[in-house]
């Protein structure tokens, strides 16, 4: 059983037994050889049909972007494993919480992208730090809000020191 999440405020149940879907109790029939063949295929849900195109499928994130009669729809799933991690306490939100960023290398810091107190999300860029005549763009690995910036722009760095904090 997956519990899936439409546009972040739809939510359903989806169950599959056999060549049948299941969404909250009610049967869903896919052309199958249309989806083996592309990313599109057609569904059969209340005696209504329609056309779903699969956009962007992120397996390991369990998110999905669909197109359904040309109207996009985002999707985030949790099968029965992230269910039942949830319930003890230890669901993958809580147990990947990056608290601070660290420098992946000695280098100068030249430039400092954020501020403290700034929201960030997960691939915004941070700072620039130089290392070995290279610029490389650090990026931020998580969604939070900047609490520490520990760095100024300027200064030298070893391997490891620790950058900025989220809260």
């Amino acid at each position: 059983m997956y519990k899936v999440k439409v546009n972040e405020h739809l939510n359903f149940e989806v169950e599959q037994a056999d060549q049948t879907f299941i969404v909250n109790g009610n049967a869903v029939k896919l052309d199958e050889q249309a989806l083996t063949h592309s990313n599109t295929t057609s569904v059969i849900y209340q005696n209504k049909s329609y056309n779903v195109e699969v956009v962007e499928l992120n397996t390991p994130e369990k998110t999905a972007t669909i197109k359904v009669n040309g109207n996009l729809y985002n999707l985030q799933m949790e099968d029965q494993f992230d269910l039942l991690l949830k319930q003890l306490g230890m669901d993958a939100a809580v147990s990947t919480k990056i608290r601070e960023i660290k420098a992946p290398m000695p280098g100068l810091v030249l430039k400092i992208m954020v501020e403290e107190g700034a929201t960030v999300q997960k691939g915004d860029n941070l700072l620039v730090l130089e290392a070995m005549k290279m610029e490389n763009i650090l990026k931020s690995t998580t969604d939070g809000i900047i609490k520490k910036i520990n760095v100024t722009q300027g200064d030298k760095i070893e391997k490891n020191t620790v950058l900025l904090q989220f809260q």
